[in-house]
């Protein structure tokens, strides 16, 4: 489904990481997020690019200046 909108526990389930975790990063504007009533939601193709730019940043890290 190219419009997903997971949940909260669904992108800690995702990410495998505490739902505390995800909660943090989202406040922080760390991950691609939006509130709805008050609850964060995450669109799937959005994280699935924030998962991409994360290794692309973890490759980098590792290369000599």
């Amino acid at each position: 489904m190219q419009d997903e909108i997971l949940t909260l526990p669904e992108v800690a389930q995702l990410l495998k990481v505490a739902e505390k975790t995800v909660y943090s990063m989202a406040q922080k504007g760390q991950l691609p997020a939006f509130k709805v009533g008050g609850q964060w939601r995450f669109k799937r193709v959005d994280l699935d690019r924030w998962i991409e730019q994360q290794k692309a940043v973890s490759r980098d890290d590792g290369r000599e200046p």
